[in-house]
């Protein structure tokens, strides 16, 4: 696994950000499916970060590669935070995303302006194949958008609004998303102490 990132996801959206932004690294970045990695993680931590780790450890421990893992999601302050850690799961892990993002809109019906502001936030958690870890985290404002908008992207991207663009994240082009999203700057800030550790091995 010299060379390579395993990158601690199954979500084929997810693995075409990470590889267009790490792509500068040189190193090949496998999907757990692609490393032949299986497993049923339970992901019960209380924070983003907390199931970023679980997620990478685990894998770390079966391949003894470099593995990333992120956890990410949608933080509505209207509702509380929700669905936040329980993005992916939020209603039942089964229900699309379509219904899932009718249901945040439905919730907040009547409530304006500000009020309705959001953030995604993406941890990533590193660890290294000498046991070292280490971890970033990135986010991007918005607001819940009054209604769907936008092809691109995936998740909850049609109802996340850009108010200084007018547009939702899934209305941007892969480029510009990557280069403003809570997945983009978690891992610009994860991609130096990769470097560092790569460095390291080459002396």
């Amino acid at each position: 696994m010299k060379n390579k990132i395993i990158f601690a996801t199954g979500n084929e959206g997810k693995m075409r950000e990470v590889r267009e932004i790490l792509a500068d690294l040189g190193l090949e970045i496998l999907s757990m499916k692609e490393a032949g990695v299986s497993l049923d993680i339970v992901e019960d931590g209380d924070s983003f970060a907390a199931n970023a780790k679980i997620k990478a450890r685990a894998v770390q421990k079966e391949t003894g590669a470099l593995v990333l893992a992120d956890d990410s999601g949608l933080v509505v302050d209207y509702l509380n935070g929700e669905p936040g850690v329980y993005s992916a799961r939020y209603m039942g892990e089964d229900t699309s995303y379509e219904i899932k993002n009718q249901a945040i809109i439905e919730r907040l019906k009547g409530v304006t302006g500000e009020a309705r502001s959001a953030r995604f936030v993406c941890a990533i958690a590193a660890v290294f194949p000498d046991g070292s870890e280490a971890a970033a985290e990135g986010t991007i404002e918005g607001v819940i958008a009054e209604a769907p908008s936008g092809q691109g992207g995936f998740g909850y991207d049609p109802i996340f609004y850009l108010p200084e663009r007018g547009l939702t994240t899934a209305d941007l082009s892969a480029e510009e998303k990557n280069a403003i999203s809570h997945r983009g700057n978690a891992l610009r800030k994860i991609k130096p102490l990769i470097r560092t550790w790569l460095g390291g091995q080459e002396e």
